[in-house]
């Protein structure tokens, strides 16, 4: 038996061999053209590919001819040898699972020496590692593979060597590389690195997966040819962390450029990782050359993390900051920023240098509203010293950051007790002008509020609710603790002389009645009372002619009490037009009018009973004597109640007229149009004045004749005419304009009016457009704000760009592509209209001149094309005749670089050029920015 086998072995050995002599040209045959009188396995099968026997199903051998079934067995033997081989010597090789491998074309296997030869579209793969590529030469002892590309007849490389291992991929010309040892030399390598891409001509690859290239090159543009890219003389990768690179260079446009670096590296990690942070160059004419914004990256947990930069000047300036961002999922987030800097401005130890140290501090933090539902605490924190702006090198060039004149910071922190329906809240507040460097701080706001509650509700309701039952009660509480000062004395200032601090209770009663069924009557009583620590008494020294105060400290209870009712009903009134003259389209008419009157009530807290106020006699210079009032409490936190009995009585009238006609877009075949929004008028008298009680008429109406605009106009007509006195000077006497039979003086009225015009609203206007666009169209009109609906244009309009240069070229009714720069203009006009009273008087009317002012202004957003962005935005001021401050930007994205430059025209002129890389990992090392110097900036004229 065993001479048999080793007979047939030999016979079916010599049949591979002759028909491996023959198979090349077969393949090369079939590659060019079908050769019919050759039968393959892959015709015999019906398929393109011959994999390995065990991996398939056993085929129909009947449909075989003599060849093609010698070809076949032997296959199967051959794999079954191998993978009984590669298990008897997995323990010698390190070779611990079996090599799967496959062909499209033709699959050889040579037993003299072991070798397996892979044709057309071949794939090997071993545990994670996987290779496909046109030939690949296998050897079966040494686990050594070899793969290269298969050029056509125009010489165009097909069919590269692709080699990935677990997620990292590499793409070649020819690759060499050992499963055993996983090792590998590789030609023309080309991989990509998170967001960059590597290639070298030649390249080595250890067991570690390290790669070493010669003459390699690094970029972040993805095109076939890039726009740029770092020539790497050497260069060590570690796939997935980082690339370490010797000398190099920068080459732009296959330009090299003067711009080299002996070593550097890119990090490649996905996670957050530590490094350091490429710093910035230039030159300040104050300060010299400098390098900022360099540093390095804490990365300490994924919760939070921690950056430290600095900055140095060649003229002595230099600065530090640090920034941390956190977060915990559910609960809360949160950002931290210091900045530090000692700005040193001229030479030392001439008379022009200064010195000045400056710093700034910003905290956020928000709580997420699942963490806890009844307590929650959140900070905005934004303090700076007034001198940081001016020697912050980023500010010193944004308008909006130089001129900024009041800053403010708040902490806060509330909880709930809904039981008790009480909420304790406690906020530090800080505001802050950048102009005087003034502060006011108060530290801490603590209030304490319950809800409104109905003290004689009964529990248990049986029958009507009586009267008493709607009285509500609730009350509010406050203590405070602030002080006013400048920034360098806020830290040296007293807690007990310098601080003022007080508490206050508050304790509103309110009801709600109806009376006749229709009139809704509204009282309410509210009591005020303060505790302060201190009150401040004066006395006049008559031989320093000056005001003493003497401070006493104690304890000091201040409260008043006022009271209040409001009336107020509804009427309406419907009126249905004739059907002769109108038609049947208008359904009615309706008149809604809403009357109020109220009336408010408080005693005189000057009087000496409550001793609020107190009095000194002052004898001055001269001799005279004056009877001098002043309140021991009106430095107090919550400040005095006033003096004198207040009374008045307020009356307002409002008017909505509405229309109700058919319409057939309406699922309920009518609609409402508003003639006239509102129509109001409100005055007010003042029953404890005893001269002029009554104030002036206000009057506003609001018209919603338009989908896109609201117009709005509100206007004041005075109650009291002019009067000449002895000498012939006018002035506002005690006697009504009613009175004299005349309306009441015209005072003046404001209007502002903003509109957007867009290329779809000018297609709109003229008819233009498909049916599409005036679906989209009418759906965007919708909203009727004016400054809601200018917001909304620009997002349209960029939004629309957006969609337009991501989708295919449009094409009109004849074919040609749709011509389309999307763009925006934003229009706004402000008009207002009061009495000039430094005007000359009109004796003959009594009355004033009147004088506009106005100002107009408008912005804009052109899109040239996907690259290019332009925007502005301008003025005109019609006091100066001027243009008001006037900026323009232009943006252009190249692709792997984006450039922009913004100008300010007026009222000074001042430019920021800028050109970086638009990948994270190089924005910081290749870039380029420059600013005009701040001392350089020249009026517009």
């Amino acid at each position: 038996m065993r001479k048999k086998s080793t007979i047939i072995i030999l016979l079916l050995t010599f049949i591979l061999v002759v028909a491996g002599a023959y198979m090349p040209a077969a393949r090369k045959d079939k590659r060019q053209k079908t050769n019919k009188d050759s039968i393959t396995l892959a015709d015999t099968l019906g398929q393109d590919s011959i994999i390995p026997v065990a991996d398939s199903n056993e085929p129909d051998t009947t449909l075989m001819d003599s060849l093609a079934l010698a070809i076949y067995r032997h296959n199967k033997q051959v794999d079954d040898s191998i993978r009984l081989d590669s298990i008897n010597r997995a323990k010698s090789t390190g070779v611990d699972a079996p090599v799967k491998f496959a062909a499209e074309d033709s699959m050889v296997y040579r037993a003299s020496d072991k070798l397996a030869f892979l044709y057309g579209n071949s794939n090997v793969s071993y545990q994670n590692m996987n290779l496909t590529s046109a030939d690949i030469t296998m050897n079966m002892d040494s686990s050594l593979v070899h793969a290269t590309g298969m050029r056509d007849t125009t010489g165009v490389l097909q069919g590269r060597p692709v080699f990935k291992m677990g997620e990292t991929q590499y793409d070649s010309d020819t690759i060499a590389f050992n499963f055993k040892t996983k090792k590998g030399f590789i030609n023309n390598v080309y991989t990509a690195q998170e967001d960059g891409f590597l290639t070298s001509l030649r390249s080595k690859r250890n067991d570690k997966g390290e790669l070493f290239l010669e003459h390699g090159r690094y970029t972040t543009c993805d095109a076939e040819h890039p726009d740029f890219y770092i020539a790497l003389s050497r260069a060590k990768v570690r796939p997935g962390k980082d690339v370490v690179f010797g000398p190099a260079y920068l080459v732009v446009a296959d330009v090299p450029l003067p711009l080299a670096v002996p070593y550097g590296f890119f990090p490649f990690s996905k996670s957050y990782s530590s490094g350091f942070i490429m710093p910035t160059y230039g030159d300040e004419n104050a300060r010299g050359f400098y390098l900022r914004d360099g540093g390095y990256y804490f990365a300490i947990s994924d919760k939070w993390d921690l950056k430290l930069l600095g900055e140095i000047y060649t003229k002595g300036s230099w600065g530090i900051s640090a920034a941390s961002n956190y977060r915990k999922r559910y609960k809360y987030n949160g950002s931290f920023y210091f900045s530090y800097q000692d700005t040193k401005n001229g030479d030392k130890g001439m008379p022009d240098f200064t010195e000045q140290e400056s710093f700034k501090i910003q905290w956020s933090h928000r709580q997420d509203a699942k963490a806890n539902p009844f307590s929650s605490l959140s900070a905005s924190v934004n303090f700076a010293t007034s001198s940081y702006e001016r020697n912050n090198l980023t500010s010193m060039y944004n308008p909006q950051s130089l001129t900024q004149s009041t800053r403010t910071s708040s902490v806060s922190w509330t909880t709930t007790f809904s039981s008790l329906g009480m909420t304790i809240s406690g906020t530090t507040n800080l505001n802050q002008n950048m102009r005087d460097s003034t502060i006011a701080l108060t530290l801490p706001d603590l209030n304490i509020s319950v809800s409104r509650f109905y003290p004689f509700k009964r529990k248990r309701m049986v029958g009507k609710e009586r009267w008493y039952e709607k009285i509500s009660l609730s009350y509010t509480g406050s203590l405070r603790n602030s002080i006013d000062t400048k920034e360098d004395l806020l830290m040296k200032s007293n807690l007990v002389k310098d601080w003022r601090n007080g508490m206050q209770h508050s304790i509103p009663i309110n009801g709600n009645f109806t009376l006749f069924n229709y009139i809704n009557i509204n009282p309410s009583v509210n009591f005020t009372d303060r505790m302060y620590t201190n009150k401040v008494m004066q006395s006049w020294d008559a031989e320093r002619q000056t005001v003493v105060r003497d401070t006493t400290y104690g304890f000091y209870n201040v409260y008043n009490w006022s009271m209040s009712v409001s009336a107020s009903t509804k009427l309406y009134g419907f009126w249905v037009p004739s059907r002769k003259i109108f038609g049947d389209k208008i359904q009615a008419i309706r008149h809604v009018i809403t009357p109020q009157v109220s009336y408010s009530y408080a005693p005189d807290f000057g009087t000496s009973r409550y001793g609020y106020y107190e009095t000194y006699q002052k004898t001055d210079a001269q001799g005279n004597v004056t009877l001098e009032q002043y309140s021991p409490y009106s430095g107090g936190m919550f400040g005095v109640p006033g003096k004198g009995r207040t009374g008045s009585i307020s009356m307002s009238l409002s008017n909505n007229i509405e229309m109700k006609v058919k319409s057939d877009k309406d699922s309920t075949g009518f609609k409402k149009l508003s003639i006239i929004d509102e129509l109001g008028a409100n005055m007010s008298y003042n029953t404890a004045a005893k001269e002029k009680p009554w104030s002036d008429l206000s009057m506003n109406i609001r018209l919603k004749w338009w989908k896109n605009y609201t117009f709005n106009m509100n206007a004041v007509f005075a109650t009291y005419a002019y009067e000449l006195d002895a000498n012939g000077n006018p002035y506002v006497g005690n006697h009504t304009e009613w009175g004299k039979g005349r309306f009441g003086r015209f005072q003046g009225m404001s209007q502002n009016i903003s509109y957007t015009l867009t290329p779809e609203k000018i297609k709109r206007f003229f008819g233009g457009g498909d049916d599409t666009d005036r679906n989209r169209n009418n759906d965007d009109d919708d909203d009727t704000g004016v400054e809601t609906n200018v917001d909304d244009d620009m997002i349209k309009a960029q939004n629309g760009a957006k969609k337009k240069s991501a989708s295919k070229a449009e094409t009109d009714e004849d074919g040609y592509m749709r011509f389309s720069i999307p763009w925006s203009v934003t229009f706004g006009y402000g008009v207002t209209m009061r009495e000039n009273t430094s005007g000359k008087f009109n004796k003959k009317t009594m009355r004033y001149p009147y004088k506009f002012t106005q100002n107009l202004n408008f912005s804009g957003n052109i899109r040239i094309s996907d690259g290019w962005n332009i925007s502005f935005s301008s003025g005109y001021d019609f006091e100066e005749h001027d243009l008001s401050m006037t900026t323009a930007s232009l943006q252009r994205d190249l692709h792997c670089f984006s450039m922009s430059c913004s100008v300010v025209l007026a009222p000074y002129t001042s430019y920021n050029f800028s050109f970086r890389c638009n990948a994270a990992t190089l924005t910081d090392a290749l870039k380029y920015d420059k600013r005009s110097g701040y001392s350089n900036a020249v009026q517009w004229y």
